[in-house]
C-alpha cells in the first residue's frame, strides 16, 4: 500500500510539473502590423503590463524583406535585432531571447520592404513567450 501511495504521488508530481513547463512555454500574439507598400518603418506599441523572456516574428499574406528590427523595453532600453531577411508567406523568424530573466516590451520597431503589390500587402505578427 505503501509503494502504491508513493508511485501515485511521483506521478501526480510527473504530470503536474509537465503541464505547468508545457504551459509557461506557450507562445502568445503580442501584436500585428500590416506592411505598407514599398520601404517603410512601423512601430507596433505593446498594450498591458505582460513580461516576455522571448519574441519571434511570423509574416503572413504576402512575402517582406525586413531590413531592421528594434525592441523598445518599458525603461527606455533598446536591443537591435539583426534580421536582415527575406521571408516568405508563412515564414517565422528564429526565437530572440530578451536579455535579463524577463522583461515588460514598450514597442517592436521594423524597418522593412514589401515584396510585390500583385501580391498584396503582408502582415508581421509579433509572438510572445511568457
Amino acid at each position: 500500500m505503501k509503494n502504491k501511495l508513493i508511485l501515485f504521488t511521483l506521478l501526480t508530481s510527473f504530470v503536474l510539473g509537465s503541464a505547468f513547463m508545457v504551459d509557461a512555454d506557450r507562445w502568445v500574439i503580442i501584436g500585428q502590423k500590416e506592411a505598407n507598400f514599398g520601404t517603410d518603418l512601423d512601430i507596433l506599441r505593446v498594450n498591458g503590463n505582460d513580461i516576455f523572456k522571448a519574441v519571434k516574428l511570423k509574416v503572413v499574406d504576402s512575402g517582406l524583406n525586413m531590413k531592421d528590427f528594434n525592441i523598445v523595453f518599458e525603461n527606455g532600453e533598446r536591443m537591435n535585432v539583426p534580421i536582415q531577411k527575406n521571408f516568405s508567406q508563412g515564414e517565422e523568424s528564429r526565437v530572440i531571447d530578451l536579455p535579463g530573466k524577463r522583461r515588460r516590451i514598450d514597442r517592436f520597431e521594423f524597418i522593412y520592404d514589401t515584396k510585390g503589390v500583385l501580391r498584396g500587402k503582408a502582415n508581421v505578427i509579433v509572438f510572445g513567450r511568457k
